[in-house]
C-alpha cells in the first residue's frame, strides 16, 4: 500500500534497525511519565540492545504474526505488529515516528491490519492509559474501552515500574475500515 511517499509492506532483515530506532524514539516520546514513575533512563534501559538487533524477532515470526513498516525513501518511519490467536486479533502495536504523526501512517496501517485480521473474530488492542493520543486514535478506528486495565511484565522498567494498561475492542460485527 502507498500513500504519496509513504509505503507499506511487511518486514525484511534490513528493515531491524530502523524498526528498534522507530521503537525508542517513540517510547521516549510518549512514556515518560512523572506521576506513573517512567523516566528517560526507563526507556534507555528497554531498547539498550536494539543497536545489536539482528533482526530476526522482527522477521522469523509464527504463521499467527506480522510486522509491517512503513518507509518514506527507503527509510523506516513507522512499524505495525499484529496476531492472530485463535479466539482474537490482536493489534500489539501501532508505533510512528512523531514528525510522521498526523499524515495517515497509522490508518494505512490499520488497512492493512483489516487484511491480515479474521473478521469473524474481536479485534484488541492495549495502550498506555496516559498515551491519550493513542486512545483517541484507536477510538477514531471503532476501538471501545472496556475498562479492564493490564500489566504486562514484559514492559517492567529498569526502575521496577510496569506502566498500566487499558484494554480496547472492536466487536467481530462491527471491524470496519
Amino acid at each position: 500500500m502507498t500513500s504519496e511517499n509513504i509505503t507499506i509492506q511487511k518486514a525484511i532483515p534490513e528493515d531491524a534497525q530502523g524498526i528498534g530506532e522507530v521503537y525508542y524514539k517513540t517510547w521516549l516520546a510518549t512514556y515518560p511519565n512523572e506521576e506513573y514513575g517512567v523516566t528517560k533512563e526507563d526507556i534507555d534501559f528497554i531498547f539498550k540492545d536494539i543497536k545489536n538487533s539482528d533482526g530476526s524477532k522482527y522477521i522469523s515470526l509464527p504463521d499467527n504474526t506480522v510486522y509491517f513498516t512503513a518507509k518514506e525513501n527507503g527509510h523506516v518511519v513507522g512499524v505495525c505488529k499484529l496476531v492472530k490467536h485463535d479466539d482474537i486479533n490482536e493489534l500489539k502495536s501501532i508505533y510512528v515516528l512523531p514528525e510522521q504523526q498526523g499524515k495517515g501512517v497509522g490508518k494505512m496501517f490499520w488497512s492493512e491490519a483489516l487484511k491480515f485480521f479474521d473478521s469473524t473474530k474481536d479485534t484488541v488492542v492495549k495502550a498506555v492509559v496516559y498515551n491519550k493520543n493513542a486512545i483517541e486514535f484507536y477510538k477514531k478506528l471503532g476501538f471501545r474501552e472496556t475498562g479492564k486495565i493490564f500489566y504486562d511484565e514484559t514492559f517492567r522498567m529498569q526502575s521496577g515500574v510496569i506502566p498500566p494498561e487499558i484494554e480496547m475492542i472492536i466487536p467481530a460485527t462491527s471491524t470496519v475500515v
